[in-house]
């Protein structure tokens, strides 16, 4: 059922995807068409027409709309959306914080999708950027570095590894151990007392040993080292759900409350994990193998400690064990405020200027998201890396969110294509007679570059240095492929190559490459052609006009229109 807007009082009625229903009514009327027109557009943003889909979210619009129609209501508007100015809404914009505007700009942009009743400037004001960028605008949070993100890594999996043996080595023990009441205080007796009895504090198992806290803490000893084996406290379980962020990425809202039963087993390694991510709904994730592995140990780690917590707690994904406190023995759901700080300065984890690590968990997913760009932004067909992004979210949070690595990557991408774009823009180099004399007064710049001698001059003009397309000044210069490799690149990418040289000998095969752009340009689409060889066809026929008419009809003569008669791989055939 769609939301809709109720007349009286004012308000929408909503129906989220979890079968909830809310109504909401404003609580003031200060331009009730305003107000009217605002909801209008609300309710082309509620599930299922839009994305918003939680009662807190659609709670913080309406408050929008009313503080939106009592600001523009006290400036002198009267009417509603269909008559606001584009200098009163700029103004009302100028003064509110970000969030009111936001929201303001989403309603009125889909009240006027639905009606087309915004006046022509205010409707381009409504889609244009924002008078108060976000927090998120402003000043994202970067990942971490390359280096701070290994070691946060290290230390995750180190304390998840370490916790996990000593885990194994306490039911081995457990498995020897007997009663200490008749077998004595020792650890593999503690270890029974444990396994067989639950995680029991200390007043507990010196009520079972009929002595003092003081005398089972203190005089004996043992008992937390061998419960905190046992049974994974805090800082354990805090390692394990950082790391399965650091594995997947999810969105930690969507971590924190995971239940056993949002594990969906495909077979013995596929996990298929449901999760609800706060701002949308539920969605869902093929985990990756690493993953698997950890929540296959992790769910190990905890089978003991879900054995004795009560039924309301033991489907919880992250259940640990807990020291005192309202919740002790058992803990599930959120980590606290202050544990995450206490957890970093525990294990000394230091940022790249050595200073205590600041871990923010939605840095881990941006950290994550950039290291999976990095992996397949070349040749990906994927419009955005994540469907809950636009293009523009994920290029001012993702894609520009680079660490060092990434950062150098990413220029030198840049000073690579504009290196091509100089290329390109240089003429080609044409010998009307292809003598050797006439390359060395001709293009002095090309001979000095590249530390041409006579013999190599020599070598260049009389076809010893020749290619397919044209005559090469250095096959291993490295400029299409590896430094002191022969040229990988293919028969065209010569044309725009600053090594080359043309002279009449190649109008035949410039000829040929020039009929293998017909035949491209009748099997491709338009666009793809000029991306793929539109440049290319264009030099073409710029160095063919360098020849004279007898080259080009005694080369013409050897010209079939055949695939056969250029170098070309299966896949580059125009069929």
């Amino acid at each position: 059922m769609p939301a809709e807007l109720t007349e009286d009082p004012l308000g929408i009625r909503c129906v989220f995807s979890n079968g909830a229903q809310r109504s909401i009514r404003l609580t003031q009327n200060h331009s009730r068409q305003l107000e009217r027109d605002l909801l209008a557009g609300l309710v082309e943003l509620v599930h299922p027409h839009g994305t918003v889909d939680a009662e807190n979210t659609v709670r913080a619009y309406v408050r929008s709309i009313q503080r939106a129609a009592k600001a523009l209501a006290g400036a002198g508007h009267a009417g509603g959306a269909a008559d606001l100015t584009r200098a009163r809404l700029a103004e009302y914009w100028m003064g509110a914080g970000h969030a009111r505007e936001s929201a303001s700009r989403r309603m009125l942009a889909a009240f006027d999708a639905k009606t087309s009743a915004l006046r022509s400037d205010v409707s381009e004001l409504v889609s244009g950027r924002h008078f108060n960028p976000g927090r998120n605008q402003r000043d994202h949070l970067p990942p971490y570095t390359e280096g701070e993100w290994d070691r946060l890594r290290a230390a995750c999996t180190a304390i998840a590894g370490e916790s996990f043996t000593a885990h194994k080595k306490a039911l081995a023990a457990a498995a020897r151990g007997t009663d200490p009441l008749a077998g004595g205080w020792t650890h593999d007796n503690i270890c029974w007392l444990l396994a067989g009895h639950g995680p029991w504090s200390g007043d507990q198992a010196a009520g079972h040993m009929g002595v003092t806290h003081h005398t089972v803490m203190w005089r004996w000893g043992g008992l937390p080292a061998a419960r905190d084996a046992l049974f994974p406290p805090q800082d354990t379980a805090l390692a394990y759900r950082l790391l399965f962020g650091i594995c997947t990425g999810i969105v930690p809202d969507g971590i924190e409350d995971l239940q056993i039963g949002d594990l969906d087993w495909a077979g013995d390694a596929t996990i298929l994990l449901s999760y609800i991510k706060g701002r949308t709904a539920a969605e869902s994730l093929t985990l990756p193998r690493p993953a698997v592995r950890l929540l296959e140990q992790w769910l190990e780690h905890s089978a003991l400690l879900r054995r004795w917590a009560p039924q309301e707690k033991r489907n919880a994904l992250w259940l640990r064990y807990q020291c005192g406190g309202p919740d002790a023995p058992f803990r599930t759901g959120r980590f606290s405020g202050n544990s995450i700080p206490c957890w970093v300065q525990r294990h000394e984890l230091r940022d790249g200027q050595g200073d205590r690590l600041i871990i923010h968990r939605h840095r881990i997913r941006t950290t994550f998201e950039s290291h999976r760009d990095r992996r397949s932004w070349f040749g990906s067909t994927r419009a955005t890396i994540d469907p809950n992004h636009s293009p523009q979210v994920e290029g001012d949070h993702y894609l520009t969110a680079a660490t060092d690595a990434q950062r150098r990557a990413v220029e030198e991408i840049i000073a690579q294509a504009q290196g091509d774009l100089l290329r390109r823009a240089q003429p080609p180099i044409v010998l009307a007679a292809g003598q050797a004399a006439e390359l060395a007064a001709g293009f002095p710049e090309l001979v000095t570059r590249l530390k041409l001698d006579d013999k190599a001059i020599a070598e260049l003009t009389g076809g010893a240095r020749d290619v397919f397309t044209a005559a090469c000044a250095d096959p291993l210069a490295g400029l299409h492929g590896p430094p002191g490799k022969p040229c990988p690149a293919r028969p065209w990418v010569c044309l725009l190559c600053p090594l080359a040289v043309f002279s009449p000998r190649h109008a035949a095969n410039l000829l040929r490459l020039k009929a293998f752009f017909a035949r491209q340009w009748k099997a491709m689409p338009a666009p793809h052609f000029m991306a793929v060889f539109g440049p290319y066809a264009v030099r073409v026929d710029e160095v063919i006009g360098r020849f004279g008419p007898a080259a080009l009809a005694a080369a013409a003569g050897a010209v079939t229109g055949a695939d056969e008669e250029i170098p070309l791989r299966p896949e580059e055939h125009a069929g």
